[in-house]
């Protein structure tokens, strides 16, 4: 083989994605906190339909402030769509919280290792 497959590249991407549907699991943001740069934003829609992020930092608080532990939450790594040091992920979460998330991550591999660099989500209705 000529060039390597991104085998490696992937299986790091899920190692990252994993700690953080791990740490929404748990209620920690302690946890999840190693898959996201300090430099990571977080963004989505709230229910006026109003742009709400801003630093990472926002995640932790919430996650460690209003979620509550979900033994039965599901996740869901939709897709990895990895291009050299770029990459962007879908994970679908049901039943976090109570909640059922969509979020899409863009990350980068920085210093050999992959870090989310943002996060993007939607909180789908309750049924």
């Amino acid at each position: 083989m000529n060039h390597p497959t991104y085998v490696q590249d992937y299986n790091a991407i899920v190692e990252v994605l994993n700690q953080y549907s791990e740490g929404g699991k748990q209620a920690k943001s302690s946890i999840m906190k190693p898959a996201f740069n300090e430099l990571a934003t977080i963004f989505g829609v709230d229910a006026d339909n109003k742009l709400t992020g801003g630093p990472i930092e926002g995640l932790f608080e919430i996650i460690d402030s209003a979620f509550s532990p979900s033994p039965n939450a599901q996740a869901a790594i939709a897709r990895i769509d990895i291009v050299g040091t770029a990459a962007s992920a879908r994970v679908d979460t049901n039943d976090i919280s109570g909640f059922c998330f969509t979020d899409f991550f863009n990350l980068l591999k920085v210093d050999g290792k992959w870090t989310v660099v943002s996060k993007i989500y939607h909180t789908h209705p309750s049924a």
